[in-house]
């Protein structure tokens, strides 16, 4: 028999243990062909085995030149945040609209291959050059010159860190 504080307990391990799977960490630097196809790095592809399957959806990021390859339940827990969005608000409406321009779902070949679409790639100014970069739980796909740019875009990180993550301290360990 589990006692109520043993339930939680294990709830929140589970919750923890199922967000943890879901970080993607790393940045692979790979080379596209002139059909826009890109292999994807081997410890890349391992983390992202579970998504395989159910595919990905790939977009033009918000605020970079790049693209954004979510894992489709990634991506629909997006959609259900966006889908509270009252569509009778104008903004909400020109949200969704640019929000999802340009959206493709894709998938991973059998020999691991990424296909870019052309106008995703247009977007992206993707070259010859790639980087795949880990964003928590989604990965940016750059333009390698486009991504050396934007790490050093001459803003100070140690401040930007602070004034981001500074005041967050959701442990009790004193480690933030």
């Amino acid at each position: 028999m589990v006692k109520g504080g043993s339930f939680f307990y294990i709830f929140a391990l589970y919750h923890l243990m199922v967000n943890l799977l879901n970080t993607i960490v790393g940045t692979y630097e790979c080379k596209v062909d002139a059909k826009g196809r890109v292999l994807l790095p081997s410890p890349l592809k391992k983390q992202l085995a579970s998504s395989l399957q159910d595919g990905f959806v790939l977009k033009r990021s918000v605020f970079q030149s790049c693209l954004e390859l979510y894992p489709m339940e990634e991506w629909n827990l997006m959609m259900q945040k966006i889908n509270k969005l009252n569509r009778f608000v104008k903004k909400n409406n020109d949200f969704i609209r640019k929000f999802t321009a340009g959206v493709k779902v894709v998938e991973i070949d059998a020999l691991g291959r990424l296909l870019v679409p052309k106008d995703l790639v247009n977007f992206a100014s993707i070259a010859k050059d790639v980087v795949f970069s880990s964003a928590v739980n989604i990965v940016e796909i750059w333009d390698k010159d486009l991504y050396e740019q934007s790490i050093d875009d001459g803003v100070d990180f140690a401040d930007l860190a602070e004034e981001v993550m500074g005041n967050i301290n959701d442990d009790d360990n004193g480690i933030s």
